[in-house]
């Protein structure tokens, strides 16, 4: 594709991930397998493995496999939180991955450097204006802002407040991805526009024919509007969830009834804290899984992002980002033309 206008906006998102669109597949658990992630790099645009906290070994075979269907560049993106997040790091950093992620948390400055010096460019995801300014400081290549209207577990901030405060006032120090309420070509011209080097999207990526979810998964997200993508509720300080936007369902309703209850008990002194916290941890345990691989959308955890109100038919991959650039090129020659009189 043709894309004068795209290619002037763009260059140094597509510069640091070496590829044609710098648009990203984001790290989806379940869903961002070798298949997904192999078939958007070879549509010219980037994607990441999600190794949430699988055994350091399949993630070895799972960038093997990856390998063997592309030779595009693509990234592992680490969930600091995890258990076997270290040898995640030991994994990725050996394999040579020419891109590898920081997420969950904040990675500290020796696990950047460390990943730096195999020779990996570094992204980290801020949710805050002050955790970007930590990850600049601690050197990291480029920033991924997510905004609290994404899928899965997610930030306290809201998009647009995250580009006033980050990308207006950091995009020229680092490349700026932004996550979170993207999804179509129009929306990206806008924000390529204000400074962007590119963009993250997950949800509409799960409407592809080669995504591996089941197809209730899919289904669930054709049939759901924005407003369905629900983030999870906290009623107590005393019972800390970590905030998960995902479609309402059966599960959904029986977490908020399960929390009502462990806070009567503990209001009652029949359990401990610990106790009550363990049984919020337990409830969710395996239901991605559910959901994604098994197709239990009625009690399995339906994690998507507020766009999966524009999400709502299945599509190849290279369709995908067809329409994202084709869209985005022909807004920014639109704009271009409205400016036109304006121009001295």
């Amino acid at each position: 594709m043709i894309t004068p206008c795209l290619d002037s906006l763009w260059s140094r998102g597509k510069e640091l991930l070496a590829v044609q669109y710098p648009i990203m597949c984001g790290a989806m658990t379940w869903v961002s397998e070798p298949n997904l992630v192999s078939a958007v790099c070879e549509a010219g645009a980037f994607a990441s493995l999600a190794c949430g906290n699988m055994p350091p070994e399949e993630l070895r075979r799972q960038i093997a496999e990856t390998r063997r269907r592309t030779s595009r560049p693509f990234a592992v993106n680490l969930i600091t939180v995890a258990p076997n997040y270290l040898q995640h790091l030991e994994v990725v950093i050996e394999e040579k991955l020419p891109v590898i992620i920081f997420a969950g948390s904040v990675p500290r400055d020796v696990e950047i450097e460390k990943a730096k010096a195999s020779g990996a460019k570094v992204l980290a995801f801020a949710s805050t204006d002050a955790l970007a300014k930590r990850m600049i400081r601690f050197g990291v290549d480029g920033l991924i802002l997510e905004g609290s209207e994404a899928g899965g577990h997610i930030g306290p901030v809201a998009g647009p407040i995250l580009w006033q405060q980050i990308l207006f006032r950091f995009s020229d120090q680092v490349p700026i991805f932004i996550a979170g309420g993207v999804a179509t070509g129009k929306m990206m011209a806008h924000l390529l526009l204000m400074g962007a080097a590119g963009v993250q999207l997950g949800t509409r990526f799960v409407m592809t024919d080669e995504c591996v979810a089941h197809p209730n998964f899919k289904e669930e997200f054709r049939r759901a509007q924005a407003r369905d993508a629900m983030a999870s509720p906290q009623f107590d300080s005393r019972l800390p969830v970590i905030p998960v936007r995902a479609l309402k369902n059966k599960g959904t309703v029986e977490f908020g009834k399960l929390q009502i209850e462990l806070l009567k008990k503990l209001d009652a002194g029949e359990i401990d804290r610990e106790t009550a916290q363990l049984e919020v941890e337990r409830f969710w345990i395996g239901a991605l899984r559910r959901a994604v691989i098994e197709g239990d959308v009625e009690y399995g955890s339906l994690m998507a992002g507020q766009t999966v109100g524009l999400a709502d038919e299945i599509m190849p991959v290279r369709m995908v980002i067809q329409e994202l650039v084709t869209d985005a090129e022909r807004e920014l020659q639109l704009i271009a033309a409205r400016l036109q009189p304006f121009a001295s």
